[in-house]
């Protein structure tokens, strides 16, 4: 007897006016797709690029499929993880059912992509000592999204950085150019800016330009299609897939 196919895993992503947001994503659902043959993988957008969500899940559920794992692309849990997915998912048809798996941060995995995409930007591992890093995040207005945020800066300092200092790019301070000029300040001589964001758009771009102004010794780009974040995509399936977990299905 064949073993039952699994749940389709549906990446849920925020979307962007900017045609790189979506180049991004799905390039890194096919890495997903390449990392675990066999498994369906399909993207669908809270707002501005198609498939919308709603799309991706009304096409399941004509094609008679009874369960996926609905997976956001986010990286703390702030609104939309807990208010904007939940919704659109609950509006799913009903013969449909639906696990949520959890966000994709804080994990050992989105360090260790942070690192990689340092070091392709040119830090060397004798610069660790000497290097102040500011880890930049899209920001939100969220507290525990804020607070999950500074923690992965306090742990990632652990690591042998001379400091790492958590920044914005919206609703909330320090903005990476103030964080990069505090830095300096205090005497650091060597500032690298590490985005702490998924896929190119309005944000990473603020990022990117608050770095430069104030002088940032480096940037590394966006965490990308990153083997490792691919990982962690199929590891929230996984996760979500334990017993415990599908008992609290949307």
């Amino acid at each position: 007897m064949r073993p039952a196919a699994r749940p389709p895993l549906v990446v849920i992503a925020h979307g962007s006016r900017d045609p790189r947001h979506a180049e991004t994503v799905r390039a890194l659902t096919r890495r997903v797709r390449a990392a675990r043959p066999g498994l369906r993988v399909e993207t669908g957008f809270l707002d501005f690029s198609a498939p919308s969500v709603p799309q991706v899940l009304e096409r399941l559920a004509a094609e008679g499929v009874r369960e996926t794992v609905a997976l956001p692309l986010l990286l703390t849990r702030a609104f939309h993880a807990k208010a904007d997915i939940p919704a659109v998912l609950r509006d799913a048809p009903s013969r449909l059912r639906i696990t949520q798996a959890d966000v994709l941060g804080p994990s050992p995995l989105l360090v260790a992509t942070l690192e990689r995409r340092l070091t392709e930007a040119g830090l060397r591992p004798g610069d660790r000592a000497s290097t102040g890093v500011v880890l930049a995040s899209a920001g939100s207005t969220d507290p525990e999204a804020r607070a999950v945020i500074a923690a992965i800066a306090r742990e990632w300092r652990r690591t042998g950085w001379r400091a790492v200092r958590p920044a914005f790019a919206s609703a909330a301070l320090p903005r990476t150019e103030d964080a990069v000029r505090a830095l300096r300040a205090e005497g650091v001589r060597r500032i690298a800016v590490a985005p702490y964001v998924i896929a190119p758009g309005f944000l990473p771009d603020r990022i990117a330009r608050g770095a430069r102004e104030a002088g940032a010794d480096l940037l590394a780009p966006v965490l990308g299609a990153a083997p490792e974040l691919a990982e962690l995509l199929l590891r929230r399936y996984d996760e979500a897939l334990l017993p415990a977990r599908r008992l609290v299905s949307v």
